[in-house]
């Protein structure tokens, strides 16, 4: 006889879009617990990582003069180190620093005591790739807990975990549909036509050039969503060749559409 599990869902907004939360654990407490943890970490993710809002580590950093050391928290840390390996890889590509100030993520520097460096001023929005973050955190509050499965989905960037699989059907317009199924994985999907962003995201990752005109749908699987996230808009300007690369580099694959 199997032992009963408990399943909660809870559906908030944060993140500029809705955030759907699902834990399964042995008892109710555990459940409730965990999802309590995951909203809370969603809603730091946001607080350090908003471009713009007052207190943020990413308004500090625009703020910052060239040359001087800034302290942010690990987590800014983790997910700007994250977009430097993706700039890296991508050859420029990937690269979320606003045209307001000159620098680009190669100007950054960045040292094990949380310590980052502008070698010039720089502003930078993480936007998708912090939403993506924001799913992992969650997923791991809800492990940390003691849930055995969970399931986050922030508005295109979903992450589960725990022994059950999941399915569900990604739509391209004008490109068809394809079946996904997900066991302790990370889906990312960019829609260049999307017209729900947050306004305040500006949505730049392409640093080669700007003014290229993008457009269409790119759907990523990877171990986590932070990366199958930035892959995705790294895949939208990359050629055959590169994308093949760079989803080797980050244990990933791209979902094709029939």
């Amino acid at each position: 006889m199997h032992a009963r599990s408990y399943v909660e869902s809870k559906l908030r907004v944060a993140l500029g879009t809705f955030v759907a939360i699902e834990a399964e654990a042995a008892d109710r407490d555990t459940v409730q617990r965990g999802v309590a943890a995951a909203f809370d970490a969603v809603a730091t993710v946001e607080r350090l990582m908003h471009p713009t809002r007052a207190g943020s580590d990413l308004a500090a950093l625009a703020e910052c003069p060239a040359g001087r050391p800034l302290t942010v928290h690990p987590w800014t840390l983790e997910v700007l180190e994250l977009c430097q390996r993706l700039h890296a890889c991508s050859q420029g590509i990937f690269d979320p620093c606003l045209d307001g100030a000159p620098g680009r993520m190669s100007d950054l520097d960045v040292t094990p005591e949380c310590n980052v460096v502008p070698q010039v001023r720089m502003r930078v929005d993480l936007g998708g790739i912090a939403k993506g973050y924001a799913v992992d955190r969650a997923l791991c509050a809800l492990k940390e807990a003691g849930c055995t499965g969970g399931l986050v989905n922030a508005g295109g960037d979903l992450a589960v975990f725990g022994e059950k699989s999941h399915a569900g059907i990604c739509l391209a317009p004008g490109r068809g549909a394809a079946l996904v199924e997900i066991r302790d994985a990370a889906l990312a999907t960019s829609d260049t036509c999307e017209s729900s962003r947050p306004a305040e995201h500006r949505g730049y990752y392409h640093g080669l050039d700007r003014g290229v005109p993008v457009s269409g749908t790119v759907t990523v699987s990877a171990p986590c969503a932070a990366i199958a996230d930035g892959l995705t808009k790294c895949l939208l300007l990359g050629g055959a060749a590169l994308n093949g690369r760079m989803l080797s580099e980050f244990d990933a694959k791209q979902i094709h559409f029939t």
